[in-house]
């Protein structure tokens, strides 16, 4: 079984709405630094490559683009636990 990472999969889900790094940190607080950091851990607990070169840039991956479409499901259900979970 796969072990991921919430906070990573987060790095993902916002870097596939926002599309480069720098927007992904400026939205989260992080350096560009840190965010691609995240990525290539997440990477590597995934077993794949999730993001690949584009020009001067990256750009996820068809492996990328279906873990962000899980990370969505799985931050939403972590998400919903929280109210849940501060309640008892």
């Amino acid at each position: 079984m796969i072990e991921l990472d919430l906070r990573r999969l987060r790095f993902l889900r916002e870097f596939e709405e926002r599309g480069t790094m720098a927007a992904v940190a400026a939205a989260l607080g992080y350096s560009p630094s840190t965010v691609s950091q995240q990525l290539a851990l997440l990477e590597k607990e995934a077993g794949v490559r999730l993001l690949g070169r584009a020009g001067r840039g990256v750009r996820l991956t068809e492996a990328g683009h279906v873990l962000a479409r899980h990370a969505r499901v799985l931050l939403s259900a972590a998400e919903a636990a929280e109210p849940v979970m501060s309640a008892h």
